[in-house]
């Protein structure tokens, strides 16, 4: 489970005095990090018995009705379009923008000359200890493996849980670049990078941003926790993600529950709007939500990311955060028809808040106009 054995763990990060503490932010306390809207997403232990009991005595999750769908990664076309990215004149312009769908919160964007991942996880198990078969196994392989991955720029973490910050991708990762793909992280989570040998690492705090190759990254706050063992919890920082190219605008949530942090964000990026969407794209997590009355504060359901969709201001989003590893009570297959549903209730089109198969590429519109840092 995410909670993981809340992990025995070995990394256990280091001391919080080196994690950036400034007591002078409200999100900054002596005893960790914290959320703007909820002090903090912490179950006691009797609440964690009771749901795991709950969902052994009803058998849940239930068996998918179908296993999420499949579809084979338009390799070559993505390779080409690295090509184009990092080209100049005629071939440069007419790169399309895209976004494929890798598996749980794993996304290839590719925008503003750069390949950037979120969340990588290419591991059989989310684990502190996968040798000895702890820990969610994938129901799916990712989408694209990762040593067909096209070279990867940059590196997008949203926290530390295992199923969003998995050291042996990460290392994979940095291996195949030769240390130069970027790993953009929260405040505390570098030590534990730089720990596993990888040195190309920037952490950021909420609204600090970071330019690399002409696009620009902020770490924004949504609503969650941090732990990778016991006696960590919240000594690491958690985010979304609002990056500005100048072909695209787009937002990651990682993993949240619902938070007025999404009109927040809205409102701090609507200079950037000239009266449209805030963003041409939101990656939204749409799984791992039941029983609600454990995991709501964490993790949003569908219909809740549909009001995250509108309060972002975001053009469409894609529904990420399920299919792949078995979290919580609802089954792998059961969060598209629930955003179905939502979106239905809502009056949004299924064009404006899509899901994908693993492994599919949606190519989107680039944007017009200047890049942020050209206005």
């Amino acid at each position: 489970m995410k909670l993981l054995a809340a992990g025995l763990l070995l990394s256990a990060a280091v001391a919080f005095a080196d994690h950036g503490l400034d007591e002078a932010r409200p999100h900054h306390t002596a005893q960790g990090f914290r959320n703007n809207y909820i002090p903090q997403v912490d179950k006691p232990p009797g609440d964690l018995l009771r749901w795991r009991l709950q969902a052994w005595r009803e058998g849940l999750p239930p068996p998918p009705r179908a296993m999420p769908p499949v579809a084979p990664p338009e390799l070559e076309r993505l390779r080409a379009n690295t090509r184009a990215l990092r080209s100049v004149g005629a071939a440069a312009r007419a790169v399309a923008p895209s976004v494929t769908w890798i598996g749980h919160a794993t996304a290839l964007l590719q925008c503003g000359g750069l390949n950037v991942l979120t969340d990588p996880i290419f591991s059989e198990r989310a684990s502190p200890l996968p040798l000895l078969g702890i820990g969610p196994k994938r129901a799916q392989p990712p989408g694209i493996a990762l040593p067909d991955l096209p070279p990867i720029d940059v590196v997008l973490i949203s926290h530390n849980h295992y199923d969003h910050l998995d050291l042996a991708s990460l290392e994979g990762l940095d291996e195949r670049s030769g240390g130069q793909t970027l790993f953009l992280v929260p405040l505390g989570v570098k030590a534990l990078l730089t720990q596993h040998g990888l040195r190309h690492v920037v952490e950021l705090d909420w609204w600090q941003s970071h330019w690399h190759g002409g696009v620009e990254f902020h770490l924004v706050p949504v609503q969650h926790w941090s732990a990778r063992g016991f006696g960590d919890r919240n000594h690491t920082l958690w985010g979304g993600w609002a990056v500005f190219a100048p072909d695209l605008r787009w937002y990651f949530a990682g993993d949240t529950g619902y938070t007025r942090d999404f009109a927040d964000t809205r409102r701090r990026f609507a200079s950037r709007a000239a009266g449209g969407p805030v963003f041409d794209l939101a990656l939204l997590p749409i799984g791992a939500y039941e029983p609600r009355w454990f995991m709501s504060a964490q993790h949003m359901n569908p219909a809740e990311a549909v009001q995250a969709h509108r309060d972002l201001g975001a053009r469409r989003s894609l529904g990420v955060h399920w299919g792949t590893f078995e979290l919580t009570d609802e089954a792998l297959d059961q969060p598209p028809r629930d955003l179905a549903a939502a979106r239905s209730a809502a009056g949004i089109p299924e064009a404006d808040f899509f899901v994908l198969a693993i492994g599919e590429t949606r190519w989107l519109p680039a944007m017009q106009g200047q890049s942020p840092h050209e206005r």
